[in-house]
């Protein structure tokens, strides 16, 4: 009886400390972002540079995945108010048959963003990925990053924490029983994230620099 005591409340103090992890890396990563998101795209600042965080086009179930729709129509409608100069798109081509970099990019097109405007990162597997390289290899110190409000956040203290100034443009979120899943992978995320900037991680791959002209 005293050792199966003793297992509850060792579980009971497990639990504690995982919600407050959880709840503390939630706080911080909304408060870096505090008075650095916008909705509207006549009241953001200008930047040389929006980072489109990429996502799947289509979900496993073969519907089309509306995080992705929202976030072409979010950098279209910033990119023709004159709010950014270019589209650096960012996301996953880790494997020949999947490109989102390529099939964003493809879109942005068909919505008007000439293609000269359009700059893909292939290495962005993870937003810590996408926002270290967006530094270190395209050189942009001040960005505005397009996402949902979420990502945003955590995008912006990631940004913070590596010597980046930015703001976010929220792309239309989906709505909570949509998103879910998403929203509780989310928190998870951000403890990640801490756990990240603490052990130093870096991004799968950096390489040589890309100056966006």
């Amino acid at each position: 009886m005293p050792y199966l005591l003793t297992v509850i409340k060792m579980a009971i103090i497990i639990a504690i400390l995982s919600l407050l992890s959880i709840f503390g890396a939630n706080w911080l990563v909304e408060h870096s972002a505090k008075d650095k998101l916008y909705n509207a795209s006549n009241e953001i600042p200008h930047n040389k540079v929006g980072l489109l965080l990429g996502t799947g086009k289509v979900l496993s179930n073969g519907h089309t995945n509306l995080y992705y729709t929202y976030r072409i129509e979010a950098a279209v409608r910033l990119y023709k108010a004159q709010k950014v100069d270019y589209i650096l798109v960012s996301g996953d081509n880790s494997r020949s048959t999947y490109d989102e970099p390529t099939t964003i990019k493809n879109d942005l097109i068909t919505k008007g963003i000439p293609a000269d405007k359009i700059i893909l990162d292939y290495a962005g597997f993870r937003t810590l990925d996408s926002v270290v390289r967006c530094k270190e290899i395209f050189g942009q110190t001040s960005i505005t990053v397009i996402s949902q409000q979420f990502h945003n956040e955590r995008a912006i203290y990631l940004a913070k924490h590596n010597g980046i100034t930015a703001v976010g443009y929220n792309a239309k979120d989906v709505s909570r029983r949509y998103g879910f899943k998403t929203k509780l992978r989310e928190r998870l995320a951000r403890v990640k994230l801490l756990l990240d900037l603490a052990f130093g991680k870096k991004p799968k791959f950096l390489g040589e620099p890309i100056e966006i002209k």
